[in-house]
């Protein structure tokens, strides 16, 4: 592209088409015009950001790898009538907006990470062949100064892109939200749910069981079994596996020694239901030798078929207690706005992230009691889910989380601590910031901390600060105990 079809193409550009000659010939000359072919990468993911982009020609693709898979953020194309849609997408374009963003916001890049002195935080690749014209720091600056016709198309749609990110990481962060419950849930619900099939199955056969025993009609045998049965705690099982194969041999030499056939299998399921030799002589002098066998057949089946139905309804209690924790979590069937119980929260969120906590210790530290907050609990969630499985991630699957709640005069504070590498002095100041991330690129947004922070300070009053060095990194979140309006606390 020559120097006047650039001048061209500048002029008719949804930026520069209010600019004059002068400022038109200075563009040309401070920017470095650039030609990629289709699938070039313009700029990477975590680049420091050195370029303001002005897209001339063609398509730029922006993604990002989230999670280890690729996400296409949006897509820029230029629109070569007026730096707008070209005339394939003219029927596209409504209310000054293409793909759903405004149009003016296709014909440039890179405008905020280079504004923050940050690095970018996506790819940016030529979809075909794609023409560019970028301006370094200081020229974007100059722009920005000397060009006030610029910055009435520039500064609407950096202020559209803020709220759209934060939009999307909200968007985003319920998306994790909703993938950690649904994680959380599984993992939960698969021991008990297990347990509930395998134990019917067994019951079933166990009570096909108890229905083909040789009973004798003698009510008055039946009626000391039923008093025997009602005598013994069937499902307590022995502390350790050598006390069980003790109280297994000494079962088999009872059974043996009072001729019972299949002594070592009887003894067995017998040892699993907690039932000794004592036991047995006492149901022996109840029915005596004749009846010994079937009533010891008779018991052993109903016993365990009374064990099996205590570890369902085991099971079911522990399903009943996963989605008390999941409707605590997620306050469903509640007002926004209400009191909030910071200790069921926590505890709710802690029994979301169970399946990532293998190796991590947990120490909780609550008062008995604590005065009553008001605010949003499903927010408050999503800043303990934060917090927490940022806590997580730092130790590795080693490591101690504490986790400590105290009252302090008009306010209530939640801290939440970890053993981790911490975060390096230098970039404490900065984890809230929107973007900003200490992660490996593609591991986070760099916009979990900064939404915390707003939910905590915008939306509940409160403060969100952080202390680190290696081995202790404590989150500390104060929240007033009036309303989310009580203003900053006190130093």
């Amino acid at each position: 592209m020559s120097g006047p079809a650039v001048v061209e193409r500048l002029r008719r550009h949804e930026l520069f088409n209010q600019v004059d000659e002068e400022q038109l010939s200075w563009l040309v000359e401070r920017g470095q015009l650039r030609t990629l072919a289709p699938g070039e990468l313009l700029f990477g993911d975590g680049q420091p950001a050195t370029m303001f982009v002005v897209l001339l020609e063609g398509e730029l693709l922006i993604s990002k790898v989230i999670d280890g898979r690729r996400e296409v953020l949006t897509r820029h194309v230029a629109r070569p009538d007026r730096g707008g849609a070209a005339p394939a997408e003219a029927g596209r374009v409504a209310d000054n907006r293409l793909d759903g963003k405004p149009v003016a916001a296709h014909g440039f890049t890179g405008e905020m990470p280079l504004l923050a002195g940050e690095s970018y935080v996506a790819d940016a690749t030529a979809v075909g062949p794609t023409t560019v014209i970028t301006y370094d720091q200081e020229a974007f600056l100059t722009i920005l100064a000397r060009m006030p016709q610029v910055n009435r198309v520039l500064l609407p749609v950096l202020a559209w892109r803020i709220q759209s990110s934060e939009a999307l990481a909200r968007q985003r962060n319920t998306l994790q939200a909703l993938g950690t419950l649904a994680a959380g849930l599984a993992h939960e619900l698969n021991n008990p749910a297990a347990a509930v099939v395998r134990n019917s199955r067994t019951l079933r056969q166990t009570l096909r069981r108890v229905a083909e025993t040789e009973w004798p009609a003698d009510a008055g045998v039946a009626a000391a079994v039923g008093g025997w049965l009602a005598s013994v705690p069937a499902g307590v099982r022995l502390p350790g596996s050598l006390d069980r194969e003790a109280a297994e041999d000494a079962l088999a030499a009872w059974l043996a020694e009072h001729g019972l056939p299949s002594a070592a299998r009887r003894a067995g399921e017998l040892a699993d239901l907690a039932v000794g030799p004592e036991a047995l002589d006492r149901l022996a002098d109840l029915v005596g030798p004749d009846q010994l066998r079937p009533a010891v057949d008779y018991a052993t089946s109903m016993l365990t078929a009374y064990s099996l139905v205590q570890e369902i309804a085991d099971a079911g209690e522990r399903v009943a207690s996963i989605i008390r924790s999941v409707r605590d979590y997620a306050n469903l069937d509640r007002a926004p706005l209400q009191d909030v119980d910071l200790v069921r929260g926590i505890d709710a969120t802690l029994a979301m992230l169970k399946a990532k906590m293998d190796g991590i210790r947990v120490i909780r530290d609550y008062p008995p009691q604590l005065p009553v907050l008001h605010g949003y609990p499903g927010e408050l969630n999503q800043v303990w889910t934060n917090l927490i499985d940022n806590a997580l991630d730092a130790m590795r699957g080693d490591g101690e989380l504490r986790l400590s709640v105290w009252p302090d005069r008009d306010w209530v504070v939640v801290e939440i601590g970890d053993t981790g590498a911490g975060v390096p002095a230098q970039d404490q100041d900065r984890i809230f910031e929107p973007f900003f991330t200490t992660k490996d690129v593609g591991k986070g947004t760099g916009l979990g901390l900064h939404l915390s922070h707003r939910i905590v300070t915008q939306r509940h009053g409160g403060t969100l600060q952080v202390t680190s060095r290696p081995g202790d990194t404590r989150f500390t979140v104060r929240l007033p105990v009036a309303r989310q309006d009580a203003g900053p606390p006190r130093p």
